[in-house]
This record gives C-alpha cells, structure tokens and sequence, in this order.
C-alpha cells in the first residue's frame, strides 16, 4: 500500500521536479510540467463511478498516451480507473492505496518522462545504470 509519503519521496528524487499545489492539492511539476497529483473525486466522478468510486486517496498521474491509460485501466482495474473528465486526456487515476511502492515509483517515473523536456529525459535514462 503506498502513501502520499511515498509519492512525494519517488516524484522529488526525479531531477529538477518541484512540489506545489493545483487547485488546492498537492502537485509534483517537472520544469513546470504537471506529472503526478493529488486528485479527489468530484461530484462528477462518483456519480459516474458509482459504487466503484474509491472511497481512499487518489493519484493522477501524466502517461504517454491515451493507450496506455486504457491498458492500464483494463489490466489492473482494482488500482487503475479514469473518468469523463479525462477523455482524450493521456492521464490515469491510481486508487493509492491499492498500488504497491514498487508499481507506484515505475509510474511516478514514466508520469516524469512523458512530461520532462526530452533533453532531460534522455539525460536522465542514459544516466540510470
């Protein structure tokens, strides 16, 4: 089960990533760039999940593309949902406590690169052992 303690850990280890707030919740931002934030559920939300609404924290987190959303959310749905706000939007909502630490820092990750400048990025994967 991760935390938000986890999140903030995983995002601030990743090069030039600030934390701040959008909308009043917490937001890790690459070079000002949006990756993963804290996300509660609008009225919107519930009533479209309905009883699959997570009653837990939720993450967002930036993906490369709307396929990888929808992969996402179909393999693994107990910890990956989206909703209407989000269509045609590359970004998935993560039921924060049903997804491991592990899981959760290789999201934090790929959410960092889809969003870093692609020098960073590439300075960043050629950087990893």
């Amino acid at each position: 089960m991760a935390t938000w303690a986890d999140v903030r850990r995983l995002a601030l280890a990743l090069p030039e990533t600030t934390e701040g707030t959008s909308w009043g919740s917490a937001s890790w931002k690459v070079r000002g760039r949006t990756f993963v934030w804290e996300r509660p559920l609008r009225r919107a939300d519930l009533e479209h999940l309905g009883d699959d609404a997570p009653a837990g924290p939720v993450l967002g987190a930036a993906v490369a593309d709307e396929g990888v959303k929808h992969a996402l959310v179909a393999d693994d749905p107990a910890v990956y949902l989206t909703t209407p706000h989000f269509d045609g939007y590359p970004a998935v909502l993560v039921r924060l406590e049903q997804v491991d630490v592990g899981e959760l820092a290789e999201l934090v990750t790929e959410a960092w690169l889809a969003k870093a400048p692609k020098r960073l990025a590439q300075a960043f994967l050629a950087a990893r052992p």
